[in-house]
């Protein structure tokens, strides 16, 4: 058993494995095998998401089907099965999971599904009616989810109450939308584009329909993004850059653009609780952003503990190959501003 403090899970795709790291001491504390839990090489882990409390948390596995509820054991305590379960979102108010499809299928279903968390029961599999769903939010007020396509240029907000659906197209080339974030104070929506290598900012002043506010060009495929708990910083993984970019989200302006010897392929972005680490998970795989066959390792997978004060990388923790999404988390009370790296 484990005890002390926060840990974050980093999923391994290509190992059908998951890596716990201790957040306090930043170091690799266990390697959880799903193999040896009976799922295939091939059960493909991608995201992970945290109860606040840290008691429970929950894995998709692309490969297998199936979205795990584990304790902090990492002991499995519930499971539901659904077609390439891909991101992962938890309601911050009620007892939901919200989550979308896998890119790697060619043509998954055009659904969400909602999942209870407290008996992993699936409640309801929510038509989006556009191709491939991927990036996943819930807004911090609750009352909204936001769903996005990697293969058209459209995102919808659900109301997740009775699930009401708005479409939004947004105009341009080929926009390929990965992941979003929200700003802690729910004014604002950021969607990357990783196909035309930009940020794209929507307010939300009326949440059921996002409204187009900027775009902001970036190192090429912004990934995903992570805001600092105070909503001051927005981080991006910049995936086929290398480079992992901190902006001023106040400004919408990029402030430093960071590379590393050891960063291949950024894939996911998360704070820690005291919010003075960025902690970015690296894949180490030859192939494109939405490759997710993998299997064309460089190096094992590393994840790099970036100091937000600094901006200089503090550790880099060795963990399985293709290191794609990672979850942590959050904190009860958000720091007002974030901790110094010690």
């Amino acid at each position: 058993a484990q005890s002390g403090g926060a840990r974050l899970y980093v999923t391994n795709q290509d190992d059908a494995t998951i890596s716990v790291i201790d957040v306090g001491t930043r170091a690799l504390v266990e390697t959880i095998d799903l193999q040896k839990m009976g799922f295939s090489a091939n059960a493909k882990p991608h995201h992970a998401q945290v109860e606040p409390d840290g008691r429970f948390w929950y894995v998709t596995l692309i490969g297998a089907g199936k979205v795990l509820k584990l304790d902090r054991d990492n002991q499995i305590v519930g499971s539901v099965d659904m077609e390439v379960p891909g991101l992962l979102a938890l309601h911050p108010s009620q007892d939901l999971l919200v989550v979308a499809r896998s890119m790697s299928a060619v043509n998954p279903p055009k659904r969400m599904a909602l999942i209870r968390r407290s008996d992993m029961k699936l409640l309801d599999d929510v038509d989006v009616f556009f191709p491939r769903p991927h990036a996943i939010a819930v807004h911090p007020a609750g009352k909204y989810a936001y769903v996005a396509s990697l293969g058209v240029n459209q995102l919808a907000s659900v109301r997740l109450e009775d699930g009401q659906l708005t479409l939004i197209d947004v105009e341009g080339p080929q926009h390929t939308f990965t992941q979003f974030s929200l700003s802690p104070d729910g004014k604002w929506l950021v969607l990357t584009a990783s196909q035309s290598h930009q940020l794209m900012i929507f307010d939300l002043a009326d949440p059921a329909r996002p409204a187009l506010a900027r775009t902001i060009p970036q190192e090429k495929g912004p990934f995903e993004t992570a805001f600092s708990w105070d909503g001051r910083w927005l981080v991006t993984t910049n995936l086929d850059a290398n480079a992992v970019t901190i902006l001023d989200a106040q400004r919408w302006e990029p402030v430093q653009v960071i590379r590393h010897e050891r960063f291949a392929q950024p894939h996911g972005v998360v704070f820690s609780p005291d919010g003075g680490w960025v902690f970015v998970s690296n894949r180490h795989q030859s192939g494109g952003a939405h490759d997710h066959e993998g299997g064309k390792a460089t190096g094992g997978g590393v994840v790099a503990a970036i100091c937000l004060r600094t901006r200089e990388v503090g550790k880099l923790i060795g963990v399985g190959h293709y290191a794609a999404g990672m979850g942590i988390a959050a904190p009860a009370r958000p720091p007002a501003t974030p901790a110094a790296c010690r």
